[in-house]
C-alpha cells in the first residue's frame, strides 16, 4: 500500500479523528494489509490527503492539518490561486447582522469564494448570499460527509454538492457533536487569508476562528455595531481589525482590485 492508501485507511478506520490518525502512523505499528485494502474497497467517495498536489499549501500551515479531507463539489474552489474569504458570526444572528451579511457577502462574491461552516445564523446567510448572487462557495462541515448539518440548510448543502464545494475531515457516517464544530474552524481559518465577520459575541466559535486567523497574520475584517454589547467585532477592531462599512472596505483590506468599482455613478 503506499502512502496515500495508507492515510485514508486510517482516517476512515479512525473516523477522522487527528490525533488516533497521527498516533497510528507515527506508531509504526503492523499494518493489517488485508484489512486496510477491504475498507478503501468499501469507500468510494471522492477524497484529498495531505500528500496529494490538490491539498492546499496554506492549509498545511495551520495547527494539525486534516490529513483528508473528503468532498462533493468542485476541489479547486479552495485552490491556493482563488481569492477566499471565510465568513462567519452568530447562530442567532440579528436582523443587522443578517442585512449587513447578505448586502457585503452579495457585493464581494463576485471576486472572492465565500467559505463558511453552513451552520445556523450568519454561516447559512453568507452561503446563500453568495449562491444567489452567482459567486462561489464552500462548506466545511463539523461533522460527516454525508450528513447535512443542520437539517434546516439542506438547500445549501444539495446546492453545494452540484455546483460548490463541500468538505470534511470526517468520513460518512461521523455524527454532529458539539466538540467537533471548533475543531472544524481551524480549516475555515487555514483555507484562506482573509476573514469577515458580521456579528458575533465575544466567547464564542467565532472568537476561536479570529484568533487562528490572526495566528497566521491574515487580515482581520469586521462590522462594528452598537457600543456597550457583547461584540467581538467591537472588541477585535479596538486590537486592530479592520473595521468594514462598505464593501469597498473589504478589498482595501484584503488588497484585492475589482475590475469594477463597487460603487458606479
Amino acid at each position: 500500500m503506499n502512502s496515500r492508501e495508507i492515510l485514508l485507511y486510517y482516517s476512515l478506520k479512525y473516523s477522522g479523528d487527528w490525533n488516533s490518525i497521527f498516533e497510528a502512523s507515527q506508531s509504526h505499528a503492523e499494518l493489517d494489509e488485508e484489512e486496510a485494502k477491504k475498507t478503501i474497497q468499501l469507500f468510494n467517495g471522492n477524497f484529498i490527503t495531505f500528500l496529494d498536489d490538490e491539498y492546499p499549501e496554506s492549509l498545511k500551515r495551520m495547527v494539525k492539518p486534516p490529513f483528508v479531507l473528503y468532498y462533493y463539489g468542485d476541489i479547486s474552489l479552495i485552490s491556493d490561486a482563488r481569492n477566499k474569504i471565510a465568513v462567519v458570526g452568530s447562530r442567532k444572528v440579528s436582523d443587522y447582522g443578517k442585512d449587513v451579511t447578505e448586502k457585503l457577502v452579495s457585493e464581494i462574491s463576485e471576486d472572492f469564494v465565500i467559505i463558511s461552516g453552513m451552520a445556523y445564523g450568519v454561516d447559512g446567510i453568507a452561503h446563500r448570499s453568495a449562491i444567489n448572487s452567482g459567486g462561489k462557495t464552500v462548506a466545511v462541515l463539523g461533522c460527516g460527509i454525508d450528513i447535512c448539518y443542520p437539517p434546516s440548510n439542506e438547500d445549501i448543502y444539495e446546492e453545494c454538492k452540484k455546483k460548490h464545494l463541500v468538505i470534511s475531515e470526517y468520513p460518512p457516517g461521523v455524527q454532529p457533536c458539539p466538540g467537533r464544530f471548533p475543531i472544524r474552524n481551524r480549516i475555515i481559518a487555514g483555507l484562506c487569508d482573509n476573514l469577515l465577520i458580521t456579528e458575533g459575541k465575544i466567547a464564542s466559535g467565532t472568537q476561536i476562528t479570529a484568533f487562528l486567523m490572526a495566528s497566521k497574520d491574515g487580515n482581520i475584517c469586521c462590522v462594528p455595531t452598537k457600543i456597550g454589547e457583547d461584540s467581538i467585532c467591537n472588541h477585535l477592531i479596538g486590537e486592530g481589525a479592520f473595521l468594514i462599512e462598505t464593501a469597498q472596505d473589504i478589498y482595501d483590506a484584503t488588497r484585492v482590485v475589482k475590475e469594477k468599482p463597487v460603487f458606479e455613478m
